[in-house]
């Protein structure tokens, strides 16, 4: 059988000669495009009235994190942090000064008249009061990703935002990645043709990539504020692995949707500009980490966009392989990658004409069709289709969306202008990433109304 595309019919008719996929991509090779990070211009001086003071309330690793970050933005400066473990009040006091107010109450923080904005980083079970009581306290709010624990929560904070006229950025920081924007903009220029297809996975092969968080030895009931801690979960004994390693129980967190899932979301919802899916359909279970915990250590799951392309999302914790995350784009005309700090296009551009299979036809036969096929469909390039090509763009060393992210948010708290990621487009992508653990709790496909943000 013959190879069904032009460059066939022009090596069998002699009317021109094409290059093969094979040979464009050797003549073209591998172009690689260095991006300018806006974050190493030089920081323009800030006024003293625009400086802004914030604070943290849930000082853990992702707390600490953020806010490590969020203070090397300029003008920025952490006055008070609030958490439920003794050891992390202190330990905050040893990472920025004695002089941080802490406290195992976060209403304390909020009553500060001193602080512009809080970033949260408690358990997910807790996100939408205390972001909801701290615009009620005229802050801006920095809320950790998944935005909800509950369907019930998103609504609730977006009318507050709207009420208070508060800023909240929700933290999955690709969004405000460079990378992202140019991945955004590469699909949206029509390089890998129309979208069909996006597929996402986020692979962990270790113990804390599974969230086994070291519990410190002093954990205790006079260390850890273990009745605060619980807030609307259930009720009972002191467990110091379930306040340490919270993602491991749905009582305070979403498992591998809410945790991993919303960043995957996030990125594709940022980059096709859509609002979400249609529905959803998910499986996983229990397969290696059977230490107590109640959500699945491996998810996979199956989503349509009425845009008109389907995302497959994947997370193994019990990889065997590299740890690694990334999400491909397939499109008519070739595929676009994001893996660490670049974005890649291969480009195979389809070919217009219909082909055709005739090497099981008689010689006259062949030749017949061969003319009539040239005729039918006349050269539109004389060296065949456009060659294909592969581009790669990459981020500078060391460069940090999360920076971004919070220089976003930070910005829209001085001028009140919208975040990139503001809790309606939050809701959105955690609505979304919940709807597998649903799937697989009800053991159906289940249906969301993105546009409404609604379960239908």
């Amino acid at each position: 059988m013959q190879e069904l595309n032009r460059r066939s019919f022009l090596k069998v008719a002699g009317a021109a000669t094409g290059q093969t996929l094979l040979g464009a991509q050797a003549i073209l090779g591998t172009r690689i495009h260095a991006l300018t990070a806006a974050q190493s211009e030089p920081a323009k001086p800030v006024a003293a009235n625009d400086h802004i003071q914030i604070a943290l309330i849930g000082a853990g690793g992702q707390g600490q994190g953020d806010t490590k970050v969020a203070v090397q933005v300029p003008g920025v400066k952490l006055v008070a942090v609030a958490d439920c473990y003794d050891g992390r009040l202190e330990h905050s006091k040893e990472l920025w000064g004695n002089d941080i107010f802490t406290t195992r109450d976060y209403s304390e923080v909020l009553a500060r008249k001193d602080i512009d904005a809080v970033i949260i980083g408690t358990p997910d079970h807790w996100h939408k009061q205390v972001s909801v009581d701290a615009m009620k306290a005229g802050k801006d709010v920095y809320c950790e990703k998944p935005m909800i624990h509950l369907y019930a929560d998103g609504p609730e904070m977006i009318e507050t935002a709207r009420k208070t006229n508060r800023i909240i950025q929700i933290g999955s920081q690709r969004v405000s990645s460079m990378i992202y924007v140019k991945a955004k903009e590469l699909l949206a220029s029509g390089t890998i043709g129309q979208l069909n297809m996006v597929t996402a996975r986020w692979d962990r092969n270790s113990a804390m990539g599974a969230w086994n968080y070291t519990v410190p030895l002093d954990a205790s009931t006079e260390t850890c504020d273990w009745p605060r801690f619980l807030g609307t979960a259930p009720k009972i004994p002191f467990n110091a692995e379930q306040f340490f390693q919270w993602r491991k129980w749905k009582a305070y967190g979403s498992g591998v949707a809410g945790d991993l899932f919303v960043h995957l979301f996030s990125g594709t919802h940022f980059i096709t500009g859509s609002h979400g899916p249609t529905r959803a359909m998910a499986t996983g279970g229990l397969r290696f980490w059977k230490d107590g915990r109640d959500v699945p250590d491996v998810m996979l799951g199956l989503f349509d966009y009425r845009e008109g392309f389907n995302l497959s999302l994947r997370v193994n914790f019990v990889d065997g392989g590299e740890e690694s995350e990334g999400l491909i784009f397939t499109g008519s005309e070739g595929t676009m990658e994001i893996a660490g700090n670049s974005v890649s296009v291969s480009r195979v551009p389809r070919e217009k004409e219909p082909g055709y299979t005739i090497g099981t036809f008689t010689e006259v036969m062949q030749k017949r069709i061969l003319e009539e096929y040239g005729q039918k469909y006349p050269l539109t390039h004389p060296e065949g289709a456009p060659p294909a090509g592969y581009e790669k763009y990459v981020a500078p060393h060391g460069y940090s969306d999360s920076y971004d992210h919070f220089k976003n948010f930070f910005n829209s708290v001085r001028t009140r202008q919208p975040v990139v990621e503001d809790a309606v487009f939050g809701y959105r992508a955690a609505g979304a990433a919940l709807l597998s653990n649903l799937s697989m709790e009800r053991g159906a496909v289940v249906h969301w109304d993105p546009d409404a943000m609604k379960l239908a």
